[in-house]
């Protein structure tokens, strides 16, 4: 049995399969490439005859398992393989679409449609309207036949061609189409005109106006292009790309810390150089806000916006079609705003006076000279001279007492607030400098333990005497057990009486907290008391025993009868 196995396995896997190489033939081979390599061995020859370069690397000269499994020397597989004819369809053959209609049929077959007759499909796949009465009953009108749809065998290029089975036909049987609409449209145009022209409700020149729009027309489509914002008041180009030949904004300066670069807009406003001490003058590139505000591209922005409020108006200007135009109106539109602003101040002076108080000299020189001097730079940020104000909250702040240099609270340690200059926890203090950092951070002896005298040294007590010790204890807590006793009775009842007392101060603070606390909430939040800075301490047993005999319940039926 196992003699079969094995006789079966070795016909179905094959005699030559590739053997595991020794360590010896390992190397022997390593050393003919070499020596191959460097001329000193004859080059490997494949089946044609021709020399095998040594040079080529091994993923290139090694056969695939599937294509050539004798592994002999060749390089068949890197070369075009030849094709067999008749193998794939060829790129122009494609699946026949329509009817056959040389065969159309004149009697019902067996197995066609039930429905239309048509052999090639059944009734349930039939696309006509159902009729009343079947071409199986009728015999008569038997739809045609459609093409049979043959199974193409495309090759790699026949299955990536995106244009196989595309019928140019069609597509001039559309372009075709609308040519015909076009010049129907055109006919009834040019006749509704000719009427009007003959019944003499239009001029020769409004007709000559018309054929001229007729042309425009045709490129009423091409107007909106892509990189141009086009609207009814106003159409400008805009360049949203870059040419591939510039340097990129963001690679101009490679410092994360640099000027930001939106990627999204494209656009970097800052100079990229600002951090590297160049001069803005000598660097090819200074940021988008240096080139947006040098030379008259203000004086642009501002015509343009003059004309576009200027069309909102019905003025009739443009800046790339009437620039001249524009410009004079723009100067005459000055020259006019300057001359109603110089009348509205006259009229106003003369109406309430004031004069006297427009010539007076800057408070500069009237109070004092004053010599300060501050630069800023185009973002705003200052260069030389006073720093900006800070801004500062409506609470006091840096407010130092007591000969303080931080404020309270800008020390914390083991859950106790203080100062940092001293190590004091108690609010109020006095600072002690250094000195108080020192004794706080070690580990001192109280003041009032340093004033206890030093006791003197006992001598060691012998065996007996520590024995004699232990036997009074022991009688002495004998004594002092019957005395609790007698006086445990005296006490519970003496207890008793101060948690009375104490439970009683306990609701009279709770009724003036109430009243307090109603008090406040009458006031506005404003004018409310700010009281953060109070100990807060955790309650008695009594006070949280009034907090529950006080507060108030709403599912409680008596809950109303409490104030009365």
């Amino acid at each position: 049995m196992t003699e079969q196995a094995t006789v079966s396995t070795e016909g179905i896997v094959g005699l030559d399969e590739p053997k595991k190489m020794t360590r010896e033939d390992w190397r022997k081979k390593k050393e003919l490439e070499e020596q191959r390599k460097l001329g000193n061995a004859p080059a490997e020859v494949d089946e044609e005859g021709k020399d095998i370069n040594p040079h080529i690397p091994q993923y290139i000269s090694s056969v695939p398992w599937y294509i050539d499994p004798s592994k002999r020397p060749t390089l068949k597989h890197q070369r075009p393989q030849e094709e067999e004819e008749g193998q794939y369809s060829t790129i122009g053959e494609w699946y026949k679409r329509g009817v056959q209609e040389n065969s159309v049929s004149t009697k019902f077959r067996k197995g066609a449609c039930e429905n239309c007759g048509a052999l090639t499909h059944k009734k349930k796949d039939c696309l006509e309207r159902p009729r009343k009465v079947g071409a199986r009953f009728t015999g008569t009108s038997i739809a045609p036949d459609e093409h049979c749809q043959i199974q193409l065998d495309l090759d790699y290029d026949g299955k990536r061609d995106r244009w196989n089975g595309y019928d140019p036909e069609e597509h001039q049987r559309i372009v075709e189409e609308y040519a015909k609409v076009d010049l129907a449209k055109r006919t009834l145009k040019a006749q509704k005109l000719q009427d009007e022209l003959a019944s003499g409700k239009l001029d020769k020149t409004e007709y000559e106006h018309n054929s001229e729009d007729e042309d425009e027309d045709k490129y009423a489509d091409d107007i909106d292009m892509p990189g141009q914002n086009f609207d009814s008041k106003r159409r400008i180009t805009v360049r949203n790309l870059r040419i591939r030949e510039d340097t990129a904004k963001y690679l101009r300066n490679l410092d994360p810390n640099s000027a930001y670069y939106d990627p999204k807009t494209r656009a970097m406003r800052e100079n990229p150089y600002y951090n590297t001490g160049m001069n803005p003058d000598e660097v090819g590139y200074a940021g988008d806000n240096f080139v947006r505000y040098s030379g008259a591209t203000i004086t642009m922005a501002q015509t343009q916006l003059f004309a576009w409020e200027a069309y909102e108006r019905g003025s009739e200007v443009h800046l790339q079609a009437d620039p001249t135009k524009l410009e004079l109106l723009h100067r005459s539109f000055k020259v006019k705003k300057e001359d109603f602003k110089d009348e509205q101040r006259e009229s106003i002076l003369e109406k309430y006076g004031g004069q006297e108080h427009l010539n007076a000299p800057p408070r500069e020189l009237l109070l004092a000279q004053t010599e300060d001097y501050v630069e800023y730079s185009r973002h705003g940020a200052v260069l030389k001279g006073l720093e900006k104000a800070v801004a500062r909250s409506k609470y006091e702040e840096d407010v130092l007492n007591n000969n303080h240099t931080c404020i309270w609270g800008s020390y914390w340690k083991d859950g106790l607030w203080g100062y940092k200059c001293c190590h004091s926890m108690v609010k109020q203090s006095y600072c002690t400098g250094e000195t108080g950092v020192t004794i706080n951070n070690t580990d001192c002896v109280p003041f009032e333990e340093g004033l206890v005298e030093p006791q003197e040294e006992e001598e060691p007590k012998s065996l007996l005497e520590m024995h004699r010790d232990k036997l009074k204890e022991k009688k002495k807590k004998k004594k002092s057990k019957k005395n609790k006793k007698r006086d445990s009775d005296n006490s519970d009842s003496e207890d008793e009486e101060k948690k009375k007392e104490k439970l009683k101060k306990a609701l009279e603070a709770e009724d003036k907290w109430v009243k307090h606390v109603e008090e406040i909430m009458q006031l506005e939040e404003r004018k409310r008391p700010y009281n953060s800075l109070q100990e807060v301490k955790a309650p008695t047993e009594e006070e949280m025993e009034a907090f529950r005999m006080k507060r108030c319940r709403a599912d409680d039926p008596m809950a109303s009868f409490l104030g009365k």
